[in-house]
């Protein structure tokens, strides 16, 4: 699934789930769809028939680089970073490193601030309720979208976004290695990235905890996002029973959404 101007883009489709396959071109995760060609919004529109957009960026990076609309879909922006709370406790990251990543990330690698913000950022999507109310939205919304392609994102469509293919892959009865593997599979689209990064890193002295935060932010934590996995079993027992206790997803729900997507 390449496009010419959106990057870390794949379609679960052909994922196994149990003796079943999701089926192509109806669940789709991408980076943020700012660069997006006229031939990549003809393709949403024509090839995909997609029907909705789902932004899980803050306010900030999508009014910084606000998403093409594509012809025939709706766009919902979600933000599951609670900002507010982060501005309330005095953690908040300024808005223009955030936008700008790349450019601080091997400073902000030695910052025993961010070190812990790499650690926690998994869980705090899957465990704060303002996250969980973004991902709510997110799967309740697919729910009433019977027809077309969805699409959902973040600034690179890795973290925010790879939480959001975890919820709907553990909907349809996916097991943990094959989401695992599709939250890892990031990593291939950031490995030039974070290998420069963590050179740099390396090359100022950084050890593990400081090529750590390039890890999470310019690649994903496939062992932290393991590791926020077996949070949720250790506190609701399974993924499964996490999307119903705390998404509001019903197993009449969960029943549609495998009729649609498996085949």
């Amino acid at each position: 699934m390449l496009f010419e101007g959106i990057v870390n883009a794949r379609d679960l489709g052909g994922l196994r789930v149990g003796g079943k396959t999701v089926r192509s071109g109806l669940l789709l995760r991408t980076a943020h769809l700012h660069d997006a060609t006229d031939a990549d919004v003809a393709r949403l529109r024509d090839e995909y028939h997609l029907r909705r957009i789902f932004d899980f960026r803050t306010m900030d990076e999508a009014a910084a680089q606000p998403d093409r609309p594509v012809p025939g879909s709706g766009y919902q922006l979600l933000p599951t970073l609670d900002i507010e709370a982060e501005r309330q406790s005095g953690e908040a990251v300024p808005a223009e490193t955030w936008l700008d990543l790349p450019s601080h990330i091997v400073r902000l690698a030695f910052s025993k601030v961010f070190q812990q913000k790499a650690r926690e950022l998994y869980p705090s999507l899957v465990m704060s309720d303002f996250s969980q109310l973004q991902y709510a939205a997110f799967l309740n919304t697919i729910l009433d979208t019977p027809d077309g392609a969805v699409l959902w994102h973040c600034s690179q469509g890795k973290d925010r976004t790879g939480i959001g293919a975890a919820v709907i892959l553990g909907a349809l009865g996916a097991d943990r290695e094959t989401i695992v593997a599709d939250f890892d599979h990031s990593n291939d689209s950031y490995r030039p990235l974070v290998e420069r990064f963590c050179a740099e890193v390396e090359a100022k002295g950084g050890r593990e905890d400081e090529k750590d935060v390039v890890r999470a932010f310019m690649g994903v934590s496939t062992r932290n996002f393991s590791r926020t996995l077996d949070l949720i079993d250790a506190q609701w027992g399974s993924l499964e029973a996490y999307i119903i206790a705390q998404l509001g997803v019903t197993p009449e729900d969960l029943a549609v959404l495998r009729e649609r997507y498996l085949r």
